[in-house]
C-alpha cells in the first residue's frame, strides 16, 4: 500500500518469529489488514525478534510466506526489533533519568515463593520485593555478580505521569476488552504491576520496545488480541513518560481451539502451513475464524 494514498492512519501486525503462524494469528493479521483497507490506512509488518534464544530465520520466512498467501502486502523495509536496540536504550535511559527504574535480583522461584504474589491475566504479578532495597544493598548484590532485571516502579511512574498531564491516565478503546470494556477507559496498571523493562540478559523487554516502535512507525491504531488488553494501561503509562503520541486501541476477540483454549504455539495448534497442505483456501481460513 502506498504511503501517498493513505488517510494518515496506520496499523500493524507484529509477530514474533519463534514458531509458525496458526489461525489465531491469521485472524489478527486479517483483522488489521481489513481495517487498513476499509480506512485507507497504512499496513505495517513488524518482526518482534528481541528474544534471540527463540527467534529463528526459518520461522520468520514461514510467517512472511503465510501472510503473503493470505493476500496481505506491507511496506518495506520490514522493521526488525533486533536492529533497533540502541533506540530502545535511549528510552530506558530516559526512564532511568526519571527515577522510575530499579534493579530486580529475584529469580522466578523467589517470586513464586513470595508470601504476597497476586495473580493477574498474564500470571503472577511481581510483589515488589526489590523495589525498596537500599542503594548499598543493590550495589553489594551487583558487586557479587548477581544477575538482575530492570523493572518499572509503576506507582511512582504513574504519579509522575499524572503530574505531567494533570489528569488521571486513560486510553481509548475502539474494540472491546475481555469483559466488554470500550470507550475512554482508566489506565489501571494494577493487573501488570512492576513489569520488566529490561531482562537479565540486557535485552529490552516487549513493553518498552513495542511502545517505541509504534511511535517511530506512526501507528495510530493498535489492533491486537484481548490477551494484551491488560498491558495497555502500562503501555499508555510508558507513552506519557517518554512523551510519545497516544494511539487508539482495538482489541479483538481470540480464536479458541476445540478445547476452548486460546490457540497458541506452545499448545501445538495446527499451523497455517498444515491447513494449506490439507487443501484449505484463504476463503476457508476466513470462514474458520469468522471473518466474512
Amino acid at each position: 500500500m502506498s504511503a501517498e494514498t493513505t488517510s494518515g492512519l496506520a496499523t500493524r501486525f507484529a509477530p514474533s518469529p519463534n514458531g509458525h503462524l496458526h489461525p489465531g494469528h491469521a485472524f489478527s493479521a486479517l483483522t488489521a489488514w481489513d481495517w487498513a483497507q476499509a480506512n485507507n490506512a497504512r499496513f505495517i509488518l513488524r518482526i518482534e525478534d528481541t528474544d534471540r534464544t527463540r527467534a529463528r530465520a526459518e520461522f520468520e520466512q514461514s510467517q512472511l510466506d503465510d501472510l503473503a498467501w493470505l493476500g496481505l502486502t506491507w511496506e518495506q523495509p520490514v522493521r526488525r526489533q533486533s536492529e533497533h536496540m540502541a533506540d530502545y536504550q535511549r528510552g530506558l535511559d530516559r526512564l532511568t533519568e526519571l527515577g522510575v527504574i530499579y534493579p530486580c535480583f529475584c529469580t522466578r522461584k523467589d517470586i513464586a515463593d513470595a508470601p504476597i504474589a497476586p495473580h493477574g491475566p498474564d500470571g503472577m504479578i511481581y510483589p515488589g520485593t526489590c523495589r525498596h532495597l537500599s542503594l548499598d544493598v543493590r550495589d553489594t548484590k551487583k558487586a557479587e555478580g548477581i544477575p538482575f532485571a530492570l523493572r518499572l516502579d509503576t506507582a511512582r511512574a504513574q504519579d509522575i505521569a499524572e503530574r505531567l498531564t494533570g489528569n488521571r491516565l486513560t486510553f481509548m478503546e475502539h474494540g472491546t476488552g475481555p469483559n466488554g470494556e470500550t470507550g475512554r477507559l482508566p489506565a489501571d496498571t494494577s493487573a501488570i504491576g512492576d513489569a520488566v523493562i529490561a531482562r537479565k540478559d540486557g535485552v529490552i523487554a516487549y513493553h518498552l520496545a513495542v511502545v517505541m516502535d509504534d511511535a517511530d512507525q506512526g501507528i495510530t491504531h493498535v489492533i491486537r488480541g484481548q490477551d494484551l488488553f491488560f498491558a495497555t494501561p502500562f503501555h499508555r503509562l510508558l507513552q506519557v513518560l517518554l512523551d510519545l503520541p497516544e494511539p487508539a486501541y482495538i482489541h479483538h476477540r481470540l480464536i479458541l481451539d476445540e478445547t476452548g483454549e486460546r490457540m497458541a504455539k506452545r499448545r501445538g495448534s495446527k499451523t497455517l502451513g498444515d491447513l494449506r497442505a490439507d487443501g484449505m483456501t484463504v476463503e476457508d481460513i476466513r470462514a474458520m475464524v469468522g471473518i466474512d
